[in-house]
């Protein structure tokens, strides 16, 4: 019950997340629903097709849905007030970020997946959300900008897969897992971490 809950909040993160960016492209409600919907539960579906889960979780679960939906339309009538949360908002997408790496790891795991593809996996269940929005919305994903994003979420699926393959019960994995993603996530925000660019010649 408690991974479940862990699991709508963060989709919900995301979700608002997404549909902050909807509407600062001033999208019309369709369109900010659309973005929020997709950014809360893209990274859920694309794990399961990776996996082979048909049809994917989220597209037969009405509070998954219901949740990004909701968070989406809410976030379209409310903005003003939301765009005054933006760290919280930032906060809880770093938090949702690393708990999707984990748990996108463990059910890797649970499904048979070896090592290595847990590891990636997981980091896909993070930021397949993310990187669905910025298509959506002719963005640059962030998976491929210097911001340290998708670096902390492979490194906690990877800590994941580690700390299950020792013996340990999923759930110390699972906190384990999050805590680093986020953690990590949020000190490279505050300190302004970022991976090295090219040099380019003035």
């Amino acid at each position: 019950m408690l991974l479940r809950i862990l699991e709508l909040v963060g989709i919900a993160a995301f979700a608002a997340s997404g549909a902050l960016v909807g509407v600062t492209k001033r999208l019309d409600i369709f369109g900010v629903c659309v973005v929020g919907v997709f950014t809360g539960v893209g990274g859920g579906i694309v794990r399961d097709v990776l996996l082979g889960i048909h049809p994917p979780t989220a597209l037969g679960s009405w509070p998954i849905l219901g949740t990004a939906f909701g968070i989406s339309l809410l976030v379209f009538y409310v903005h003003f007030a939301v765009h005054r949360l933006r760290r919280e908002i930032l906060v809880l997408d770093a938090v949702g970020m690393g708990l999707f790496a984990s748990t996108g790891a463990v059910i890797a795991l649970d499904h048979g997946a070896g090592p290595l593809a847990s590891c990636l996996i997981g980091g896909t269940a993070a930021i397949g959300g993310g990187v669905l929005r910025d298509v959506l919305v002719n963005e640059v994903p962030l998976l491929l900008q210097k911001d340290l994003y998708a670096v902390p979420a492979l490194i906690a699926a990877a800590l994941v897969v580690a700390v299950s393959e020792s013996g340990a019960p999923n759930n110390i994995a699972l906190v384990v897992g999050t805590v680093f993603a986020t953690t990590l996530r949020l000190l490279a925000l505050w300190r302004h971490w970022s991976l090295p660019g090219p040099r380019i010649p003035e």
